[in-house]
């Protein structure tokens, strides 16, 4: 049994599985597969989820999916009306435009609230001791970082600054997340622990 992950950059296609799993896998009697498919950017993540979609699901191998999940940051994508200005508008209404347009039973768009980065900063340990300094209080609730300084945009600021070299999003991403205690990221972050619920929920009734 496996899920196919709908994910929109390379961070999130190297790092996610094996992150994801690092929690799943435990709670389950046999471990789960993740196949990643790559978008160039949310545009045609949102352009092609409902052809991509139902070609998996529709597919040879429909019987082994779990289901389609799609992860999006929340920050980034500029196709939500104007007057939704806060992340939990966004995010609802986001989901249910994606998964109207889809149409497919099995497929379910979650959001990184505001990006992956966000999980990682739920435990700062794992970064280099300066950069632990100087993190914001505000960070122990870590998808409260707002749209004006979302968590990829601090470290590319913060790295620099205090142990002067850049925070390169692939490279240390992966490396980050083969550090981060899952279990941790799902205690203080309300939107990864809904996408990890459901992915739970579905791989235990498949």
């Amino acid at each position: 049994m496996k899920f196919i992950l709908f994910v929109e950059g390379y961070t999130e296609k190297k790092a996610l599985p094996q992150f994801l799993k690092k929690w799943l896998d435990p709670k389950l009697p046999n471990p789960v597969g993740i196949k990643t498919v790559r978008f160039e950017g949310w545009t045609e993540l949102v352009k092609d989820a409902p052809l991509k979609a139902k070609m998996h699901l529709d597919g040879p191998d429909k019987n082994e999916i779990i289901a389609v999940i799609s992860l999006l940051d929340l920050y980034g994508p500029t196709f939500y009306p104007t007057h939704l200005i806060e992340s939990k508008e966004r995010y609802d209404w986001a989901k249910k435009d994606i998964e109207g347009k889809v149409k497919q039973a099995k497929f379910f768009q979650f959001f990184a609230v505001h990006e992956v980065e966000a999980w990682l900063l739920s435990e700062p340990d794992i970064f280099p001791v300066d950069v632990k300094r100087a993190f914001p209080s505000k960070i122990s609730h870590p998808e409260t970082v707002n749209f004006n300084e979302p968590p990829a945009k601090l470290l590319e600021r913060l790295y620099p600054l205090h142990i002067r070299r850049s925070y390169k999003k692939v490279v240390n991403g992966k490396e980050l997340f083969g550090k981060l205690d899952p279990s941790i990221a799902y205690s203080k972050c309300p939107g990864l622990k809904e996408l990890l619920d459901k992915m739970l929920d579905l791989a235990t009734k498949f």
